[in-house]
């Protein structure tokens, strides 16, 4: 439950290794500062630094150490002792002005869970609350981080130095919600720059690129191969600005930036129904409206149990926000699984597209393990397992990412949670489900017609979903249906664990909601 007491979250600027975290309250648009005139460490000052040639943290390690080394008897005589709390590795990060490569200094209280917890890099739900993001924000600025804050709500950039505000600009244009290159709430950090990027998805050049997360960019306005601007009314993805605010943020921003991205989450409607539950013999289940959230009727939303392939769904989204999907990548068949129908077994490489197309519609298993192995397996089981607490979502852990394991559990109320995110954030894989042939400028189809284990029989009003069965799970299943209710077309999602006849139940929970609330 999120917790409207004013004190309730607390967010400390720490080095990596305080004991005493010190409350920072920071400050919404600091004093304008000279960055340059700020004394730094054993007369260092960001100005002295960016002209000593120190290089960046991703410089070989044996050049970090010589660094680390100097620095450190360098400042034994006339550092503070709460200096001296810091390791010695973040000093010299401190030194320099650059963030550590994985973690960020800052605890903060997660809204859903009410946990302490580092802030680490990735997509997160908790920046679509605009107190949490604010409050983040605050505390970057009162430990004096360089950073980009981007305002999808606001449509404004930012840049911040050393927590001074030095630019903003309007953000021109975004992804389209739901779509694949919608740009999702989260912190995340530069991870490469390009002067001009070629987007093999929408066919144009895109100038002055920071990419972040692997498949999101800052750019500046695309044109065509042949040098003509794209239109005015041309619908692009990620977070575009003009050419000349591109250029500026290009050349300010190092690789390593942390980028704070804000959206505002879609606020429920209002429309309610009468839930009555009906006698099913399915002992996890549950029918709901995942545009309100309004249960309509359901075993206990808690219970915890074996989810066999509605795993994947959270595979496809880590892999969408984690993984290029404007790239092929090489398959290593992995040995230790297999799929209904194998089709990997004499490939080299593949598009990213073709996999999750094979991921979600056949439900492979081989594919599975394929974009797992691209981020590293055990780092995209910790990405699945992060994602699910992010989402609040309690009950549910992962221990592979194809579902064979009977480790993997959620519960059917933390998959209607799962559900909505998805529907309403990445709509795309709910649709890629139902279609394997959705319109798409990705390589794609690269195994021709695929069976669709998803779809129901006989029911017209199927829009997507996910099924599984192994021993542990029994039959499982999402499905997405469109129902017209008092007059409005409801979406209406039906959850399955345990089924030994699903098909059959998923027909006769749409019928109990057709027949109490359908007309």
């Amino acid at each position: 439950m999120y917790n409207e007491e004013p004190n309730a979250r607390r967010f400390y600027a720490v080095s990596y290794a305080d004991d005493e975290p010190t409350i920072s309250l920071g400050m919404l648009i600091p004093r304008k500062i000279n960055p340059d005139d700020r004394a730094g460490v054993a007369g260092f000052t960001p100005k002295a630094v960016a002209q000593s040639g120190i290089p960046t943290p991703y410089a070989k390690i044996r050049v970090v150490t010589i660094i680390l080394a100097v620095a450190v008897l360098a400042f034994v005589g006339v550092a503070s002792s709460s200096y001296l709390k810091a390791s010695s590795t973040q000093f010299v990060a401190n030194l320099i002005g650059v963030e550590a490569a994985t973690t960020v200094p800052v605890i903060v209280q997660n809204p859903y869970t009410n946990e302490e917890t580092p802030l680490n890099y990735g997509v997160q739900m908790t920046f679509t609350e605009p107190s949490f993001f604010l409050e983040t924000r605050e505390s970057f600025i009162a430990s004096e981080k360089t950073f980009i804050e981007v305002d999808l709500t606001s449509m404004e950039l930012r840049y911040f130095k050393g927590g001074v505000l030095l630019e903003q600009m309007p953000i021109l244009s975004k992804g389209e919600k739901g779509s694949w290159w919608e740009t999702p709430a989260g912190l995340y950090k530069v991870e490469s720059k390009k002067e001009r990027h070629f987007s093999s998805f929408g066919q144009v050049y895109t100038p002055w690129n920071l990419m972040f997360q692997g498949n999101f960019f800052i750019h500046g306005l695309p044109e065509f191969p042949d040098g003509k601007p794209v239109p005015e009314d041309y619908v692009g993805g990620c977070v575009r600005l003009s050419d000349s605010d591109a250029e500026k943020v290009y050349t300010l921003v190092a690789a390593g930036t942390p980028i704070l991205v804000h959206e505002e989450p879609i606020e429920p409607d209002s429309f309610v129904y009468e839930p009555k539950i009906p006698e099913l013999d399915t002992p996890h289940y549950l029918i709901a409206d995942v545009e309100s959230s309004t249960v309509l009727a359901s075993s206990k939303l808690d219970d915890k149990a074996a989810i066999a392939s509605l795993t994947k769904l959270m595979t496809a989204l880590v892999a969408a926000e984690y993984i290029n999907l404007d790239s092929s990548v090489y398959v290593d068949q992995p040995t230790f699984v297999q799929s209904l129908i194998p089709r990997l077994g004499d490939r080299t490489k593949v598009s990213m597209y073709s996999l999750l197309q094979l991921l979600l519609v056949e439900s492979s298993n081989e594919a599975a393990e394929v974009i797992a192995a691209q981020v590293g397996r055990e780092q995209f089981i910790d990405h699945m397992n992060e994602k699910a607490k992010a989402l609040g979502l309690t009950e549910t852990t992962f221990a592979d990412p194809s579902g064979l394991s009977s480790q993997n559990v959620s519960s059917v109320g933390d998959l209607l949670g799962l559900t909505r995110y998805i529907y309403n954030n990445r709509r795309f894989i709910i649709e890629l489900t139902a279609n394997q042939d959705l319109p798409s400028a990705y390589v794609s189809g690269e195994f021709g017609q695929l069976s669709n284990f998803n779809k129901v029989s006989e029911l017209e009003n199927f829009i997507g979903g996910k099924v599984g069965e192994t021993a542990a799970a029994g039959q499982t299943s999402i499905t997405l249906h469109r129902l017209t209710v008092k007059g409005q077309e409801r979406v209406l999602a039906i959850v399955l664990l345990g089924s030994d006849s699903r098909n059959a139940d998923v027909r006769e929970l749409l019928g109990y909601a057709e027949a109490r609330f359908g007309y």
